[in-house]
């Protein structure tokens, strides 16, 4: 039989997202439950090369069937315009088969972002990344205010999911409480996915 584990699935071109899925898995694992921290690859408008099926380095590229057989997900993408970044959205364009199936039905789900401006749409983009989650019949969890930090930091975090504002130039480091709400939000997660098993 399978270990349980909890997906964290992001997509990130400059690396925030990515330490903000760490930091998650980070939260999940000391829970006990077992990780799995995987990504997408890009897209282009032109397809000159196809990517090869694994990355020279990084995380490796998510699978349909560690979608499919995950306890709990944590899903992960940068701002675009208020909305997912397109290379998370083609991969749940290309989920029509664990839908048909319920693959994903009553199993938890939390949703994270970061952008480069205070107000570039972290919460629709947030907002965004439920919609294809609550078609697969999928459980939302946010944050709460039993997290202090929620309530107290100055930079990101939102009761839909932890955020963060990396800047223009993506130089702005995530912060302490940013760092705690990831943490707690994975915690929280796998507390769930536990509690379901």
């Amino acid at each position: 039989m399978m270990q349980p584990y909890i997906l964290v699935l992001y997509y990130s071109k400059y690396g925030t997202t990515k330490e903000m899925a760490h930091l998650i898995a980070d939260g999940i694992e000391r829970t006990g439950m077992a990780t799995k921290i995987r990504t997408v690859p890009q897209i282009s408008t032109v397809v000159k090369v196809a990517e090869a099926s694994v990355p020279d380095d990084g995380d490796i590229y998510c699978t349909l069937e560690e979608l499919e057989h995950c306890s709990g997900l944590a899903l992960g993408s940068p701002t675009r315009f208020g909305n997912m970044a397109s290379e998370m959205k083609y991969f749940w364009d290309q989920s029509t088969s664990l839908w048909l199936s319920g693959a994903l039905h009553d199993k938890p789900a939390c949703v994270f972002t970061a952008s480069g401006a205070m107000h570039g749409g972290q919460e629709s983009t947030l907002l965004s990344m439920y919609i294809p989650l609550l078609h697969h019949g999928m459980m939302m969890l946010g944050l709460t205010n039993a997290t202090p930090a929620l309530s107290s930091t100055k930079t990101g975090g939102t009761p839909y999911g932890a955020t963060h504002v990396s800047g223009s130039r993506h130089d702005q480091s995530i912060s302490e409480d940013e760092k705690v709400l990831c943490i707690a939000q994975g915690e929280r997660l796998a507390k769930v996915a536990l509690k379901l098993q």
